[in-house]
């Protein structure tokens, strides 16, 4: 791998080419399916042919990406769980087991759980805070461990050079969602990592309006897998999101400071308060695995949980006294988003995943922090018996 450059500079100028473009400092959008070939050398490998298969546009966001992970190359997809769902489909094939971390994204969950059930692809999901857990999990015929670190709801983070060790030894492949930390604030790849996923829905396009994937890796796997799954599936990213999707990658390191900023006062204003039983946030020293996230990651997003105390109802009454934080899900834009994990999901999964009835997720967003602190305060004040 080539030293990395300063992520600022990968998401000013990195994949572009001035001259390419007539000096244009904005690449344009080449919204079009087609490219006209040299009759002389029809076909080349290297010239565009179909936008299915690959577009200039979609070029600059992919090599911009694959610099921020330091990554040999990148592809971008028309969603994030066409990313998730092409990279796992390139690693198993009928009758392989995977092992998978147990609060991991629900459409990947479902997809891992249920519709690859049919090709005969088994998954076992662990909890995955000590590495012996892919371990003990793994069968003969283990070709995939799936991470998400930091995970959904709860937080949990997995030690990604010990998971990459134990799938080293065992010849198994390992994949992971970085959607939550971000190329910024952690590099997978460089702790052993084979292939990198992220939903450029969130933080990567930072607007909230784009649905967009991302796959990082080795070029040799990428290259198969622009080839198969993504040109078989049609799951290719439109030129114009790409378009968006760099416009959203410019202000990306500006964007994770202020939202690392909001986070850690939020989280660190939720722990004072007597309705909150605890908060599940990375940044914060009272996070079990703490450590482990200072060793392997270098910051901090705006995504937690915290658990309100008292009865169920109170979730309620604090989500319909917000004014600023919007009841949505998703997350990773400007805005600042609330959702009541807990409330939203059966009985039997919650007890499955470890998710207390009261769990709400919120995201912080890019607002003022007095803003958001008030915002929180009063409707809090309002959830007291």
């Amino acid at each position: 791998m080539k030293e990395k450059q300063h992520p600022e500079d990968i998401c000013t100028h990195g994949g572009e080419d001035y001259t390419s473009y007539h000096g244009a400092m904005v690449p344009p959008i080449f919204q079009n399916s087609l490219f006209v070939q040299d009759k002389k050398h029809p076909f080349d490998p290297e010239n565009f042919v179909y936008t299915r298969m690959s577009n200039p546009t979609l070029q600059v966001a992919e090599k911009k990406l694959a610099e921020l992970e330091n990554a040999e190359a990148g592809l971008v997809f028309s969603s994030g769980m066409a990313a998730i769902s092409s990279g796992i489909m390139s690693f198993v094939s009928s009758g392989d087991h995977i092992v998978c971390v147990e609060n991991v994204y629900g459409p990947t969950r479902e997809f891992l759980e249920q519709y690859l059930h049919k090709f005969n692809i088994s998954v076992s999901f662990v909890k995955g805070v000590c590495p012996g857990d892919f371990e003990s999990a793994l069968q003969p015929n283990t070709y995939l461990i799936y991470l998400e670190s930091p995970s959904s709801f709860t937080m949990h983070m997995q030690d990604l050079t010990e998971v990459a060790k134990i799938a080293t030894r065992n010849n198994i492949f390992t994949m992971i969602d970085n959607t939550w930390a971000t190329p910024l604030y952690q590099n997978p790849i460089n702790l052993g990592i084979d292939l990198v996923a992220h939903t450029a829905s969130k933080y990567l396009g930072g607007h909230s309006d784009i649905v967009a994937g991302v796959l990082l890796g080795s070029k040799k796997h990428l290259d198969s897998i622009q080839l198969r799954e993504r040109a078989l599936f049609g799951s290719v990213m439109d030129p114009h999101q790409a378009w968006l999707l760099i416009r959203g990658l410019r202000t990306l390191p500006i964007r994770l400071q202020q939202h690392q900023q909001n986070a850690l006062k939020i989280a660190e204003f939720l722990e004072q308060q007597p309705t909150v039983d605890c908060v599940l946030y990375p940044g914060l020293s009272s996070h079990p695995q703490y450590e482990l996230g200072k060793r392997q990651m270098s910051g901090y997003s705006g995504l937690m949980s915290f658990v309100l105390k008292g009865s169920a109802d109170r979730v309620d009454i604090f989500i319909q006294q917000l004014g600023v934080f919007q009841l949505a899900c998703s997350w990773g834009g400007f805005e600042s988003l609330v959702i009541p994990i807990g409330r939203g999901m059966e009985q039997d999964m919650r007890e499955k995943l470890g998710i207390h009835p009261n769990l709400i997720r919120i995201h912080v967003g890019l607002e003022s922090l007095d803003t958001l602190v008030n915002d929180l305060k009063q409707a809090l004040e309002k959830c007291i018996e």
